[in-house]
């Protein structure tokens, strides 16, 4: 047993070590954006392959359930390849938390995310999306006190990112209806509530099991919602199941890899890329799903809310001794 442990811890200073090198840092902070940038356009893609129609919620709940339980599933096999070992689950009222938080965070969040993806345009759903980085800023400064506070560049950045989002609503010809608008939104402020909650249960429990948790339970409650409510997934190609699989491994994988960044490197030096996410968004919902790419209001919603990304994200600097 004593020998079990000394690999796993040998092998997690390992890991500390690879992912806090800051040029594989900067890479892979890339590559999750990149990732996450890539769910909104593969989730309308998935959505024509599997015949979901926008107004059959109850299949769009099931679409999402079964995301979500095969990601739980690579979440433990990431902790396997990783950690040399199953995560440590944990019981009594930490592991009803983690569950409740799976509920919050996975089942009500997706729940309105979905149809909002349903009923929205990749480049006008991504940049409402992106509120979640200001969201958050603001947020943390009435949660966390002195150890978040507002400070000039972030109180700027968080206008101009608004602001970038109000040109893209004023601007927004064809690109999705009041109600997509309005479960996005709803789904940003869950998922930025959802932060200092997930926090808190990680520092009580091992993180992969309370992502795993998060991510079953969270993802059977939308599966057996969806089910309850007449919804059905039917297969219709093998490219369908491609990718609900490479959905599976954005939110299995880009969690761990993400986890691991911000464990081993200054907030400061990785949250800035942030700013990949929308720019792979629309970039990529124009080459999947024909979106047009040049509308004049969309690029410049997303030049404003990636200088607000930047500007929120941006390093304090040192004061002179």
């Amino acid at each position: 047993m004593k020998m079990k442990t000394t690999d796993t811890t040998s092998r997690a200073n390992k890991l500390d070590q690879i992912f806090g090198n800051p040029t594989f840092a900067v890479l892979l902070a890339i590559f999750c954006n990149c990732l996450w940038g890539s769910a909104f356009p593969f989730i309308k893609m998935g959505y024509r392959l599997f015949s979901i129609d926008a107004a059959d919620t109850p299949s769009i709940l099931c679409f999402a359930g079964v995301r979500f339980m095969l990601g739980s599933a690579l979440v433990l096999l990431g902790s396997i390849l990783l950690q040399g070992s199953v995560p440590k689950f944990p019981r009594g009222k930490v592991a009803l938390e983690s569950c409740a938080l799976g509920l919050w965070q996975t089942t009500a969040q997706y729940a309105f995310y979905y149809s909002a993806v349903a009923r929205l345009t990749g480049a006008f759903g991504g940049i409402l999306n992106s509120t979640q980085s200001f969201l958050g800023v603001i947020f943390a400064h009435f949660i966390y006190g002195n150890a978040d506070r507002m400070t000039p560049a972030k109180a700027l950045g968080c206008a101009v990112g608004f602001g970038g989002v109000l040109v893209a609503t004023i601007g927004n010809h064809g690109g999705g209806s009041a109600w997509g608008i309005f479960c996005m939104l709803t789904a940003t402020v869950l998922f930025t509530l959802s932060g200092p909650w997930n926090k808190s249960v990680t520092k009580k429990a091992d993180s992969f099991a309370v992502c795993f948790l998060n991510l079953f339970v969270g993802g059977l409650a939308l599966l057996l919602l969806g089910l309850a409510l007449g919804g059905s997934l039917h297969v219709e190609s093998a490219l369908a199941v491609a990718v609900m699989l490479y959905l599976a491994f954005i939110c299995g994988a880009g969690y761990l890899l993400w986890a691991l960044l911000m464990k081993n490197n200054p907030v400061s030096r990785i949250s800035v890329f942030g700013l990949v996410n929308p720019v792979v968004n629309v970039l990529l919902s124009a080459l999947l799903n024909g979106e047009p790419l040049f509308e004049w209001q969309y690029l410049a919603a997303l030049a404003l809310v990636c200088v607000g990304i930047w500007l929120v994200n941006k390093a304090p600097k040192k004061e002179a001794a």
